[in-house]
């Protein structure tokens, strides 16, 4: 059989192996609110609007790991490595650059505009001014959602109250408070950048936390990008799971430690880049990451993937260097990218680089 027969027969088999991961998966919770959420039409439709230069294209960035689940009831997971800092840090600098950003991450993981926030940020950033005064003022709800560490009390006439649900905005108020001045510059920054990104319709943030919630929300927002043609992009940072234990297959319960070692077979994931690319968003330009710690193999192991899944680009890093230097291979070559300086991110060259190869793709593809 050639080459050709062999790809065909593998691209069938890995159809097969997603069909089947996503029927056995528990369903994704919210993913009517999921799909409404990313759909271009309903986020970003005032920035993508024909003749409207605001927005160059949207961009689904991916952030942070997978855990796989070993029980339905889980009480214990396999994890991946990964802060999300690279995620965080590429969301800020394609906003920069004029893209409207799904910010696809892991529950917990690092999130734009707040990298530079030391541990523990929010009860070193705010000191209570008058503790007898309470100002009865409301905060916008997308505000509270990024102040969640900050202490808060209910209006002062219902101080009794036990506000059980912190989601009913309208019955949370706080307490007079100021940034501490060592802090204030950061802060403010922050704060500032935040809203600017969200207010102009360039963030939607969609969290993960599983395996099945990640594969299930990439599905669902390259099916609602995919009317974007080649203006919509994928950046695909996040570290997902490469086994899994299939949901019929787990314990429903707690595993218990009496029944003495653990005997699990754990199922390889099936590999979706290239249902990304033949079927869900065939026409977006499509960008992963190939993180090794042998440097012998990695820079093979991505072209390997660059053809195999039919990538645009893929970032290749390793464990002990990748916050300073990555290559992006294509077929066009390799192209090195170190930080610039000690306090530069090497994202931002990374996404000055594929804005580039984006916008010759938009050209190429007769958008331009």
């Amino acid at each position: 059989m050639d080459a050709t027969g062999r790809l065909e027969i593998s691209q069938g088999e890995s159809f097969i192996d997603v069909k089947s991961f996503f029927e056995s998966a528990p369903p994704l919770k919210n993913s009517d609110s999921i799909t409404q959420k990313s759909s271009p039409t309903c986020c970003f439709g005032n920035l993508l609007v024909s003749g409207n230069a605001k927005s160059v294209g949207v961009v689904c960035v991916t952030s942070g790991g997978t855990t796989v689940p070993l029980e339905q009831r889980c009480v214990r997971y396999i994890d991946n490595f990964s802060s999300g800092n690279r995620g965080a840090a590429s969301t800020e600098y394609f906003v920069k650059a004029g893209y409207a950003v799904i910010f696809v991450h892991r529950r917990g993981s690092c999130q734009p505009y707040c990298r530079y926030l030391p541990e523990d940020s929010f009860l070193e950033f705010f000191e209570v001014l008058n503790d007898s005064e309470i100002q009865g003022r409301k905060w916008p709800k997308r505000f509270l959602d990024y102040l969640r560490g900050v202490i808060l009390v209910p209006h002062p006439n219902e101080f009794n109250s036990i506000i059980r649900d912190l989601r009913d905005i309208d019955a949370i108020f706080c307490f007079t408070m100021s940034v501490c001045h060592p802090h204030a510059t950061v802060v403010k920054k922050a704060i500032k950048e935040y809203h600017s990104a969200v207010n102009g319709g360039f963030l939607l943030k969609l969290p993960f936390t599983t395996i099945f919630e990640y594969l299930q929300i990439i599905q669902v927002v390259a099916t609602s990008l995919s009317c974007l043609g080649p203006r919509g992009m994928f950046y695909l940072a996040a570290a997902v799971s490469d086994f899994y234990v299939p949901w019929e297959n787990m314990a429903k319960h707690k595993i218990q430690s009496a029944a003495g070692p653990l005997d699990m077979r754990l199922t390889q994931v099936p590999k979706m880049l290239r249902i990304l690319r033949t079927d869900w968003a065939p026409s977006a330009f499509c960008v992963s990451f190939k993180l090794e710690t042998d440097s012998e193999i990695l820079l093979q192991k991505a072209e390997s993937a660059l053809r195999k899944y039919q990538m645009h680009v893929v970032v290749a890093n390793e464990l002990a260097t990748y916050k300073r230097e990555v290559i992006a291979v294509s077929l066009d070559g390799k192209i090195s990218i170190r930080k610039q300086s000690e306090d530069a991110d090497v994202e931002e060259q990374l996404i000055k680089l594929l804005v580039e190869k984006h916008n010759k793709y938009i050209e190429c593809c007769g958008m331009g």
